[in-house]
């Protein structure tokens, strides 16, 4: 028999990884939200109550990230029952950590537990999709994908998109350093320029092909030399107070690169173990003397993505 409810986890993500923009992100499992699905004879979603860190999102279905997912799948699957929703955010509103694919994406993990035929993760991802286009006005897949695959992921195509897992070498940690502002995915997105000049193409081409090859290769020198962006942060970094300090304190103590997480303003680092604490303590400085809170985590970067929980 179909299980009654179903509590789902699905982790932050860190969109672009700086040479991606669009079409690569990977998980950040220290954090992320939870939804819980509930059957309901009532056909339809309803959402009955948002905690956590952010509260003040809509309870209308239709304008919910997790609310949207789950209908289309719902429309989709017709499985002959509703479902009520109950969100969990861990992730901050504006963060660029893929608080709404997040949601999006434990909702629809919940929902399919209660399934009686259960959808791949492939399947997922179209109805994560519809509910992450809710929020940031554009289909795309950098933060869905990875919050709901795990570890680093790329994705190649929007209307039926092919993801593949990329390994992270193992000396790898991640640094996040959150500070206290929201920046918005729509505005963030607005600023950006239409046109770029070939030459920055064929530069940002060559990085994130120099990029992948170091983790296919445990290169980490290679890495360090291609985690550069050229397109999207020198638009962006205006948007996010002290970001330049930030950067070069982290590349001074030893990161193997630093940028924008996302849409920012949250700022992340690739780092190896031994170097973590003294990159984060440096990015953090940089934030501290624009008189900004932040909030920090450092962590591996697992391939485990969504799951049940409960």
């Amino acid at each position: 028999m179909s299980r009654q409810s179903a509590t789902a986890f699905a982790p932050a993500s860190i969109g672009n990884v700086a040479v991606g923009f669009d079409v690569l992100g990977h998980s950040f499992p220290a954090i992320g939200d939870r939804v819980r699905a509930t059957r309901t004879e009532r056909p339809g979603v309803t959402i009955s109550a948002i905690t956590g860190v952010t509260k003040e999102l809509p309870l209308t279905a239709e304008n919910n990230t997790a609310g949207r997912a789950v209908l289309g799948l719902l429309e989709t699957t017709q499985p002959g029952f509703g479902v009520e929703l109950t969100i969990e955010k861990g992730i901050p509103l504006g963060s660029g950590l893929g608080g709404s694919a997040a949601s999006a994406v434990a909702a629809v993990v919940a929902t399919n537990a209660l399934l009686p035929q259960p959808l791949t993760s492939q399947q997922l991802l179209s109805f994560a999709m519809q509910g992450e286009a809710v929020a940031s006005g554009a289909v795309h897949v950098d933060n869905i994908a990875p919050s709901l695959f795990g570890g680093l992921v790329l994705t190649v195509g929007i209307e039926r998109p092919n993801v593949r897992q990329i390994p992270v070498p193992p000396a790898i940690r991640c640094v996040l350093v959150h500070p206290h502002m929201e920046l918005p995915t729509r505005e963030a997105r607005q600023i950006l320029s239409r046109s770029v000049h070939l030459s920055t193409v064929i530069w940002q081409t060559a990085n994130l092909a120099g990029f992948l090859t170091g983790c296919f290769t445990d290169d980490l020198a290679l890495i360090r030399e291609s985690l550069q962006d050229v397109i999207i942060e020198p638009q962006r970094q205006s948007l996010i107070p002290g970001f330049e300090a930030v950067k070069r304190g982290a590349l001074e103590h030893g990161a193997l690169g630093c940028s924008i997480s996302g849409a920012g303003p949250t700022v992340f680092a690739w780092c190896e173990t031994d170097d973590a604490e003294r990159v984060r303590d440096a990015m953090v400085a940089g934030f501290t003397a624009q008189g900004l809170a932040c909030d920090t985590w450092i962590c591996a970067i697992d391939a485990v993505g969504a799951r049940v929980v409960d």
